[in-house]
């Protein structure tokens, strides 16, 4: 992406083409899009590792990127056969571990200082700035559809939290957080999106992860009273964390945006609050209200007007 091309963010870049080792499912939109719905299923079930873990968020943070280290660099070493991708750690990749590391640190301190319903709403807005950056930065042009698919996807994430949003001068700073968790994750999708011009999605994942985990070691040895789980259940929380959100997710994600528009792949991420719902009502025994129901409704059809055509 160059400053000062305009174009439409609801289509394809026309210049960019997969780097060297890049995963196949990259190649195509069709497939793209399916690591894309794959990836945000993966990343919709942490909140409930997380609440299972026995450690603090901090720490389950860092297990999250670190347990997920071993699967990146196989996955890697699989995708560098025969390949001649550039092995060198790149700038977008560290800008990637750093923003993603904001995110998760930022997100877990608004969990901490207020509601569920708002550090979550608030974490929703990533889009916004994704297309803001895209406007404002990278000289792009947003479309109408766009804009009506954000819209759409906002109203049904406010509806999903429910009566529980609220504003509140006391949970002024938690709010804050999450409002700074949706900046950071918004410049991670751009930055990730820059580094798959270069890098294939498995060496991108790999080294923005490790960025990540480092970051968050220090985090997690300054502000928790222990590290390691205490139990089985501890453990198997934050593996799953590290295999299936993180390696999984994360790695779907970054395979999906070395084709599909930064903005629209970021809409598609409302899904994940979609699918925390089901599995909170499936797994933990949270009801589901109409409101619910009909915000959920209206995150699809956000994602279906948003649509590259």
């Amino acid at each position: 992406m160059e400053r000062g091309r305009a174009r439409d963010m609801t289509t394809p870049l026309p210049t960019l083409t997969p780097a060297p080792g890049a995963s196949r499912a990259g190649t195509s939109r069709a497939g793209a899009f399916l690591a894309l719905l794959a990836g945000a299923t993966a990343l919709g079930v942490s909140p409930v590792f997380v609440r299972l873990a026995d450690v603090g968020p901090f720490a389950s943070a860092f297990w999250r990127a670190a347990l997920a280290l071993p699967v990146l660099y196989l996955w890697m070493r699989i995708g560098d056969r025969g390949g001649k991708e550039r092995a060198g750690l790149t700038l977008p990749g560290v800008l990637a571990g750093l923003f993603f590391a904001g995110d998760l640190f930022f997100w877990h301190l608004s969990i901490l200082n207020t509601s569920i319903a708002n550090s979550t709403f608030l974490a929703t807005t990533a889009p916004v700035w994704v297309i803001l950056v895209a406007w404002l930065w990278f000289k792009d042009r947003v479309s109408g559809a766009t804009l009506a698919g954000l819209a759409l996807c906002i109203a049904g994430g406010a509806a999903l939290v429910g009566d529980s949003l609220q504003v509140d001068r006391s949970r002024l700073s938690g709010d804050l957080y999450g409002l700074a968790t949706g900046v950071f994750f918004g410049l991670y999708f751009h930055a990730i999106r820059a580094g798959r011009t270069t890098h294939g999605a498995a060496r991108l994942t790999l080294h923005s992860t490790a960025v990540t985990a480092l970051v968050l070691f220090a985090v997690a040895l300054v502000l928790e009273p222990r590290i390691l789980p205490q139990s089985m259940q501890g453990w198997l929380a934050v593996l799953a964390l590290g295999m299936l959100t993180h390696a999984a997710g994360q790695g779907l994600l970054s395979v999906a945006l070395g084709t599909l528009p930064t903005v629209f792949s970021s809409l598609v991420i409302f899904l994940e609050a979609v699918i925390a719902a089901l599995f909170a009502w499936a797994v933990l025994g949270e009801a589901l209200s109409l409101a619910q129901v009909a915000g959920g409704a209206a995150i699809m059809l956000g994602i279906w007007v948003a649509r590259p055509r």
